[in-house]
């Protein structure tokens, strides 16, 4: 997937197929190859994907927030004139996807939700990651599946890379903690946006009583479960994942 990045200006992201446009929106430890299950299957069925890297660790430490990256969003779709966009975003790219629809909802037609933070998450337990301590980190990356072996040593190893490095580990803790602080319970109810909500009923991260109290909070959500899955459905269970996605596309009109 990397030799099919494009760069325009200050973006650099994935674009594949012609038709509505599915924009993806990946988490903090998440890379855009988590989608890869997403980018071969929607294409084929008449929608465009296209998935920005986002700039975690590229702005300030004051910039650093759930809100600049909503905002970058915005500037990406304007700066490709998309518009009536379907967002999915899982993890941190939930929460971003959520901002987004509520910042910006006139360039929204649909929103997808797989593992999200917005309202509650556990993201790195009751510690926080160790530089250098490869064993603590592989745990932690495996505590995300609910199969170990998804975390494959290549998951690992980006991980590792990333919280050895000091910089990036500081904006990952800061990116961390603006979600925390960015709690959107009371801003759901005010979003009508239709809201798909696939999730893995075995998440450690994101537990499933958020999906349900974000199908609460929702005025117009369906909530899809993945049964043995974890936190990243779409890696996890791709097949399923695609089916439950195309299958809510089709009986919204989207």
């Amino acid at each position: 997937m990397e030799n099919n990045l494009q760069k325009e200006g200050k973006f650099t992201y994935l674009e594949k197929g012609e038709g509505p446009p599915i924009v993806i929106l990946h988490g903090l430890m998440g890379g855009l190859s988590n989608f890869d299950g997403v980018v071969d299957y929607f294409p084929k069925k008449g929608y465009k994907v296209i998935i920005p890297e986002l700039p975690l660790y590229s702005m300030t430490l004051l910039q650093t927030s759930v809100q600049t990256f909503a905002k970058y969003l915005k500037d990406f779709l304007k700066f490709k004139g998309y518009k009536d966009v379907i967002l999915l975003g899982n993890s941190l790219g939930g929460h971003i996807a959520l901002l987004g629809t509520k910042m910006y909802p006139e360039l929204v037609k649909g929103l997808v939700i797989t593992g999200s933070s917005g309202l509650y998450e556990n993201a790195m337990g009751e510690s926080y990651p160790r530089r250098g301590d490869y064993e603590f980190i592989k745990k932690k990356a495996q505590n995300v599946f609910y199969d170990p072996a998804t975390a494959t040593k290549e998951i690992v190893d980006e991980v590792y890379v990333t919280v050895s490095d000091r910089n990036k580990l500081i904006k990952t803790l800061a990116i961390a903690k603006s979600a925390i602080r960015h709690n959107m319970a009371k801003d759901l109810p005010k979003m009508k946006t239709p809201t798909c909500i696939i999730w893995g009923k075995n998440d450690n991260v994101t537990p499933p009583e958020v999906a349900q109290d974000f199908d609460k909070l929702l005025p117009d959500s369906d909530l899809y479960w993945i049964d043995k899955c974890g936190h990243a459905a779409m890696m996890e269970h791709p097949d399923l994942f695609n089916e439950l996605l195309h299958n809510w596309l089709q009986k919204r009109g989207f």
